[in-house]
């Protein structure tokens, strides 16, 4: 009985997991603890439960957090660290101790689904490269062992810097001093059926680049199309920087004669802060790339060479690190405050109809010095295409005065804002925008997200009607998928309730 009780529990398990696989791409989050006030295991599943973020990477086996994760559903990539991969390299038998130890010991509870070697061990810590391949292949033999490697992969996070020209993706290819290393870890990712661990930051893209590429392409932002980023072999057009990284790597390992291994982006973000050297790092910039990306990425499509192989990816990363060495830009990658698990700027995470704000209001202004003729496109634009409720601002009503373009464009962007970030508007027009936790609001003139605002009404809109949304065919396919879990969980947990 027992035995039957054990078994229909790894079923349900393996159900639930595989219902979340074929529910479509997902856009997970990474779980650093360089954090001095780092929240307690519990604590941290809680801020995951309630931003509904169901896929984290760890960067060990911390002991507190796969236990807390237990029951959760959310599925975790477990690392190894790099002081971990040469002892585990060298012998089988810690290989398997530490599978017994790490992954065996929380499953089926913990829904453990990939185990990651190392950080960019190829472009970081080179000297223990040798033996990467012989530690890939001693753990997957101990989940063999274990019976486990039909539900845990086995990879390797890889910097795009193992890439030395990434533009144009067609012609990218890795480092030849790696090809051997790299060729040996294509082989053992084909011949196990798991992905390509790759690490893609555009800001790092972008700000080493001198000016060649526009913030617009770094940022997911649209492009004009006689302005799109074109690869002169293939004709691809590439709408941002972090596709053509994802397409620079297919071409690469198809570079080796591989096809068929999927990329999954185990890091990518933007850092909301830097020092003077750094004006790139802010939370506009942030706030957009982080959003553009959830969205970009629940669109469940691929870049161009590859259009049907969805790029699932990790964000880097829940908290900012303080503890890292470095720039400034360093230790502000956090997209959640440690203190309230409230988000550092607001995130719609789930990419349709949610909003997770953080603990004071936000409002979208126009920023001073801003191109007045681009404010009064901007404004036109708000008004007119954008929908927002621009009555106020008519003569005679409450916003009309100061009658200037930057006080009536502050009025119409904060307005289409506050009614488009849960569905992906962004505080930018044409950067003539910003983002402020100040209340704009003065007299009788109420901005839309004020305290003191009404609601209701003509307030109201469908956020289907305009501006840039997720796909509808992805939100069916989550409920479709959220509904099967359902009844086939429940069918499971009413066999076990009559054992």
């Amino acid at each position: 009985m027992k035995n039957l009780q054990k078994w229909l529990i790894t079923v349900l398990f393996l159900t639930v997991s595989s219902l979340n696989n074929v529910s479509g791409a997902f856009v997970g989050i990474n779980i650093g603890t360089h954090v001095s006030d780092l929240p307690s295991a519990s604590n941290i599943v809680a801020i995951l439960k309630s931003h509904e973020i169901n896929h984290v990477r760890l960067y060990d086996a911390n002991a507190h957090m796969l236990q807390a994760l237990s029951n959760t559903g959310i599925e975790a990539i477990v690392g190894v660290t790099d002081q971990e991969i040469l002892k585990i390299g060298e012998s089988p038998s810690v290989a398997a101790s530490w599978i017994s130890k790490n992954i065996a010991a929380y499953m089926p509870h913990t829904n453990i689904t990939t185990i990651a070697l190392g950080s960019e061990v190829l472009t970081s810590i080179p000297n223990i490269a040798p033996v990467i391949v012989p530690a890939m292949n001693h753990l997957y033999s101990a989940l063999v062992a274990s019976n486990l490697h039909f539900r845990v992969k086995v990879s390797t996070p890889q910097s795009m810097d193992l890439i030395p020209k990434p533009f144009p993706p067609s012609t990218a290819a890795f480092n030849s001093s790696w090809n051997s290393t790299v060729y040996q870890i294509l082989r053992f990712l084909k011949n196990t059926n798991s992905s390509y661990m790759l690490n893609a930051y555009p800001y790092y893209g972008y700000t080493k680049g001198d000016g060649i590429f526009p913030i617009e392409y770094a940022l997911l932002r649209s492009l004009p199309s006689d302005k799109k980023i074109v690869d002169p072999n293939t004709l691809f057009r590439y709408d941002s920087m972090f596709d053509a990284m994802v397409d620079a790597t297919y071409y690469s390992i198809k570079g080796l004669n591989f096809n068929d291994i999927p990329i999954v982006v185990t890091e990518s973000g933007w850092p909301h802060l830097g020092g003077s050297n750094e004006p790139d790092a802010n939370v506009e910039n942030a706030e957009a790339y982080v959003n553009n990306l959830i969205r970009r990425v629940l669109n469940d499509s691929g870049p161009p060479s590859q259009p049907k192989i969805a790029i699932n990816t990790y964000l880097y990363e829940l908290f900012d690190e303080d503890k890292r060495i470095g720039p400034i830009s360093e230790r502000h990658w956090g997209l959640f405050y440690t203190t309230n698990g409230s988000s550092v700027y607001p995130l719609s995470f789930g990419g349709f109809d949610k909003i997770f704000g953080n603990s004071s209001k936000s409002f979208c202004v126009a920023k001073d010095g801003a191109d007045d003729e681009k404010m009064e496109a901007g404004l036109d634009w708000a008004c007119g295409q954008g929908r927002a409720n621009c009555a106020a601002i008519q003569a005679g009503r409450p916003c009309y005065f100061p009658n200037n373009v930057k006080s009536h464009a502050s009025y119409a962007y904060n307005d289409y804002y506050q009614k488009m970030r849960s569905v992906g508007g962004t505080c930018d027009f044409d950067d003539t925008a910003i983002i402020t936790t100040e209340d704009p609001s003065y007299g009788s003139c109420i901005y839309a997200g004020s305290s003191n605002a009404s609601t209701g009404g003509d307030e109201s809109f469908s956020s289907m009607a305009f501006g840039p949304v997720g796909p509808v065919d992805s939100s069916l396919r989550l409920q479709g998928s959220s509904l099967h879990y359902v009844f086939s969980s429940t069918s499971l947990l009413l066999a076990l309730m009559l054992l």
